[in-house]
């Protein structure tokens, strides 16, 4: 349990819980699409948008993990509407897949939350060949994003309701690589350092909102792209730091928020009547927060952009 209780503007603290949140909020009409729905703060997410009347798609890895998720989720709320489909973002064709079979299926999209994630994995590739944090945490979202952004814009537009962008960032975005992005060395194994391309890949999420609220803004659509820091939370995240992963299970519960807590300020940002028409910022413990200098740079949210851009293949 998160011992710190200090309320911000918003009303909200870090001890805040996505229920506490989103109390007295009615989501009745809108649909969501949760990425990594199936494990950690994706599984609450998915439950209190779900008690608040939100149609949810999971989108996970493990569509077996994620019918045993929405069982239990139906035990506890049996009006509960929820489907799960497979998506894998380590890989660009299983991206592209979850879009073209969403697309056809004929669901509108109102609130798109980016909220899977790896984090501190030792040196890997994706199934595109591409650094797998990088790939995983902002690649696979970036690429999701803009194949349904149509979807959404679509969905504003008849239903006359403000559509919302979350992505799943950390303050783990301020330890990285001292150039922020790697663009020239982003599947170089000999510089890797995991906790550096982390943080890396948590910044590029930041860049990715930043820029995407600006478009969107420019454009004159009535979508909002946030970023978040979920806080410390023990989730299966930390599985490959053993050593740290035992203090964090014997700690945690001290020093630590807990799942409903971590869940709270992406739920926030989703459903929340006061974030209406707030895009670009980026948010911890339900209120808004200040980030680096790095991920205040347009220059290099552009260059971001551009980069993921020609590695999607959507230029």
């Amino acid at each position: 349990m998160w011992i710190f209780g200090w309320k911000g503007p918003s009303g909200f603290s870090a001890s805040s819980t996505a229920e506490e949140v989103t109390r007295g909020i009615d989501g009745t009409g809108l649909t969501a699409i949760v990425t990594g729905a199936s494990s950690g703060i994706g599984v609450e997410t998915t439950r209190v948008l779900a008690l608040r009347g939100v149609h949810v798609v999971m989108a996970v890895r493990n569509v077996d993990a994620g019918r045993n998720v929405k069982e239990a989720i139906l035990k506890e709320l049996p009006g509960a509407t929820i489907d799960v489909m497979e998506l894998d973002l380590s890989s660009l064709a299983s991206v592209r897949k979850f879009a073209s079979e969403y697309q056809s299926s004929s669901l509108p999209l109102n609130l798109l939350i980016n909220n899977a994630g790896v984090m501190a994995t030792p040196f890997m590739l994706s199934h595109d060949n591409i650094e797998l944090q990088f790939a995983t945490n902002h690649l696979g979202h970036f690429l999701l994003t803009n194949l349904l952004l149509e979807t959404m814009k679509n969905t504003a537009r008849e239903s006359s309701r403000e559509g919302r962008i979350v992505n799943l960032s950390s303050e783990g975005h301020r330890i990285v690589y001292r150039e922020g992005i790697r663009f020239d060395k982003i599947n170089d194994e000999s510089g890797y350092f995991s906790w550096l391309a982390y943080g890396q890949s948590k910044l590029s999420n930041i860049l990715h909102a930043k820029e995407l609220a600006r478009r969107l803004k420019e454009e004159g659509v009535e979508i909002t792209a946030n970023s978040v820091h979920p806080g410390a939370i023990m989730t299966n995240l930390m599985r490959h730091h053993g050593f740290i992963n035992s203090i964090g299970h014997m700690l945690g519960k001290y020093f630590l928020k807990n799942i409903p807590q971590g869940a709270a300020t992406t739920c926030y940002v989703a459903l929340h009547p006061q974030v209406k028409g707030v895009s670009g910022e980026y948010f911890m413990d339900s209120n808004i927060g200040n980030p680096s200098s790095k991920a205040k740079d347009a220059d290099l949210a552009k260059r971001l952009w551009d980069f993921s851009l020609t590695l999607t293949n959507t230029k």
